[in-house]
């Protein structure tokens, strides 16, 4: 079968690689579409990731399968389910996996038997993301739900609901999905910072105001759309400095969250530019947690895939760099990957 896998920093193929084997447990899923992650996804292909990783490495964490062939212990998928974060096992020890979600065929485990069997935690926790998908929901827009149960998760664990007042900082796909749930919970003001090529996207999802991260006083571009301050910001980028920036736009008692990745273990923030007591928000997500909400969402219309994918078509597994490459240059937000002709 064919799989993405990147050989080194800086080098993304396709290759021939073997195919799974089932264990008990385990779901054999044919993978259907993944879509792309300016976060996990593009750090691993420029050896940016914030955790040591092997390479090659086998690449992809947002794809979704259709259940093929299942193992003799397995009592929650049947054929033809579609589920969520499935990915391959490494085939032999030359080759890693990092998630693997961008291949032809894929593992999922039925975590919930596997649980009520008595296996350790430790066989089974990691798996909670392999969700089954309700009727209703198109494959490419199931892609989604990897992200948006994580940004949901950390969204109303932040604390945010109706009333809120939220900054957005960063216009790639998570920061759409913080702006999208941030609506959605009924926050009272909603402002987004990013590129100004993304603004119509982040106006379509409902912000309230968009600001263009580039030229001088940022802060004070932030204040006069919000003279009071934000009860919370959440940096869906992590690099170093860009909550400095606009830390002195947190209302006094408020919460800075930072999600992304960029410099994830080089952070810093300069409590003096604050306008007083603040929180940093370390509370983390749990994508199993938001599962029935973001699906919720989808199947009543609440969220629109569009959002991130637009109308472009899915690229071929053969093809992923040219997608990536796609997002890089910001011709879309998120590209799906066809990845089964």
């Amino acid at each position: 079968m064919k799989a993405a896998i990147v050989l080194e920093p800086g080098k993304l193929t396709v290759r021939d690689v073997a195919e799974p084997q089932i264990g008990d447990y385990d779901a054999l899923c044919e993978l259907l579409y993944g879509a792309t992650c300016s976060g996990t996804d593009t750090h691993l292909i420029k050896g940016h990731f914030p955790w040591p990783i092997k390479y090659p490495t086998v690449l992809g964490h947002e794809s979704v399968g259709r259940v093929v062939k299942v193992g003799p212990k397995v009592r929650h998928f049947k054929i033809g389910d579609l589920v969520t974060r499935v990915g391959t096992t490494p085939p032999d020890s030359s080759l890693n996996v990092t998630w693997g979600g961008f291949t032809q065929l894929g593992i999922a485990k039925d975590h919930w038997a596997m649980k009520r069997d008595g296996l350790p935690a430790s066989q089974w926790s990691g798996y909670r993301i392999n969700q089954v998908v309700p009727p209703g929901i198109d494959p490419i827009a199931a892609t989604m739900i990897i992200t948006l149960r994580e940004t949901w998760s950390y969204t109303t664990r932040l604390g945010v609901k109706s009333g809120s007042t939220v900054l957005i900082v960063g216009s790639g796909g998570n920061g759409l999905a913080f702006a999208v749930h941030a609506r959605n919970l009924g926050a009272a003001r909603v402002v987004a910072v990013g590129s100004a090529a993304r603004e119509a996207e982040f106006r379509a999802a409902g912000v309230h105001d968009y600001i263009d991260y580039h030229g001088d006083n940022l802060s004070t571009r932030i204040a006069a759309v919000q003279p009071d301050g934000f009860q919370f910001i959440i940096d869906a980028v992590g690099k170093t400095g860009l909550v400095d920036s606009v830390l002195p736009n947190l209302a006094a008692h408020g919460t800075v969250a930072i999600y992304g990745i960029d410099d994830y273990h080089n952070c810093s923030i300069n409590p003096n530019l604050a306008r007083g007591t603040f929180t940093l928000y370390r509370g983390g997500y749990d994508e199993e947690e938001a599962h029935e909400a973001i699906t919720a969402q989808l199947r009543g219309g609440a969220i629109d895939a569009k959002l991130w994918f637009g109308d472009a078509a899915p690229y071929p597994l053969e093809r992923i760099a040219d997608a990536f490459d796609a997002v890089a240059k910001r011709r879309h937000i998120k590209a799906v990957i066809k990845l089964n002709a």
